[in-house]
């Protein structure tokens, strides 16, 4: 009797940034592996600046260094070396700073780096080229579930199968819905606008978080005179500033954004995205998976949504390397309970703990207002309690802290 044999021993769904790191960490350790890709190959991967940039970790760097990618990617990126937080007032600006984190404090370099989408994303797809089968342009419509194997419908008519199917598919993850895993959470009724500026004067690898009634902004540093803004507005003032043109954006965004920098005008294209929290209920099912938005979709705040995908990245991989050393079936309910209790409680944690901050520091009751003032207040008095909070930022304090995020190999 012939044995059965599968096509991959992982199939992932979703290609964009957590779906191909996985996938790299995966066939590093021997295992095949398929990325499938509902967007064309070079939909990302553009020469053109389009203004789209990620707050990397040190641990999410460490990450990229131990998959051989950060050689290529350091030069591109642009260090944080401190972080200033303040409360502001639409049309006013910002107050002085209540909270500042600087990079000597953590003795690991920066506080973390600002890399464009486009060139994580082409070293992504780079390094897949004769270690992973890509599919671009094509879905994961349907998954059956057997005893020793998934096997997924594609959208192109194709059946593949594995030993376990991974969802990386985001917010809306079919993988999860298909696997009946609920989902849990709520809408902010607020956009984020995004979008790069040019800016007279450096910005010295400072980041800046306005705290606003309306929701935060994010001014955070990239190479040269330029900047990325993440502009969270309520809907309604989202809406009608999206709609203005480029000129009147400008207009509007200027006393937000302050003096500071000197002059400022657009760099690339502006984009937007409604805000919500979205958490499933569990990160795994019979031969299933899930990473990064699949499993939690957190409110931008603190800039760690690739990152808390990063980490189960990490997590899991070593997960499953493990498992497979040990002569276990990687797509066992026990090996992927284990991967479940890594993650779960710090990523729920950090989404709930992002959700409060936004909640105290978007309200004007005075109660709230004096609340915090005496909490940050007290980081900022206290070394120790500082410290923790950029070790909490930075992704040092992750435990275990999956080898990956060391910087070490699998």
């Amino acid at each position: 009797m012939r044995a059965m044999t599968t096509d991959f021993d992982i199939l992932i769904a979703g290609g964009g940034l957590n779906g191909p790191t996985l996938a790299l960490a995966l066939a590093g350790a021997g295992m095949s592996v398929a990325v499938v890709d509902p967007r064309p190959a070079d939909a990302r991967a553009s020469e053109a600046f389009d203004g789209r940039a990620y707050a990397l970790a040190v641990a999410s760097q460490r990450l990229l260094k131990a998959l051989g990618l950060w050689g290529d990617l350091a030069g591109k990126c642009q260090p944080i070396h401190q972080v200033k937080a303040s409360q502001g007032q639409p049309g006013e600006g910002a107050a002085p700073f209540f909270l500042h984190f600087d990079s000597a404090e953590i003795e690991e370099g920066p506080v973390g780096f600002m890399l464009e989408d486009r060139f994580l994303y082409r070293a992504l797809l780079a390094a897949m080229e004769g270690q992973v089968t890509h599919m671009p342009g094509v879905s994961v419509i349907g998954q059956q579930v057997g005893a020793a194997l998934v096997t997924a419908d594609l959208s192109d008519g194709r059946r593949i199968t594995a030993r376990l199917l991974i969802g990386a598919d985001g917010r809306g993850s079919g993988v999860a819905e298909r696997a009946g895993i609920k989902r849990r959470g709520w809408d902010y009724g607020q956009t984020a606008l995004v979008a790069a500026i040019d800016h007279d004067l450096p910005h010295e690898g400072i980041a800046h978080q306005y705290f606003m009634a309306t929701g935060p902004l994010a001014i955070l540093p990239l190479p040269g005179n330029r900047s990325s803004v993440v502009w969270s507005e309520t809907d309604a003032n989202a809406s009608a500033i999206k709609a203005l043109p480029d000129g009147e954006f400008l207009q509007v965004l200027r006393p937000r954004f302050g003096d500071f920098l000197g002059g400022i005008s657009l760099a690339g294209q502006r984009f937007s995205y409604p805000l919500s929290l979205s958490l499933a209920e569990s990160y795994a099912a019979p031969r299933v998976a899930l990473v990064g938005d699949a499993a939690h979709g957190v409110h931008p705040i603190a800039g760690q949504g690739l990152n808390l995908g990063l980490r189960d990245v990490a997590a899991l991989a070593q997960t499953l390397v493990e498992a497979a050393r040990r002569g276990e079936d990687i797509g066992a309910g026990d090996v992927l309970e284990r991967y479940q209790q890594w993650r779960r409680f710090d990523a729920t944690s950090l989404a709930l703990g992002m959700d409060a901050v936004n909640h105290i520091f978007a309200s004007d009751n005075p109660l709230l207002g004096g609340l915090r003032g005496v909490g940050m207040g007290a980081v900022t008095a206290l070394p120790g309690l500082r410290r923790r909070f950029m070790r909490q930022a930075a992704g040092l304090s992750v435990d275990p802290m999956p080898r990956l995020l060391a910087g070490q190999p699998l």
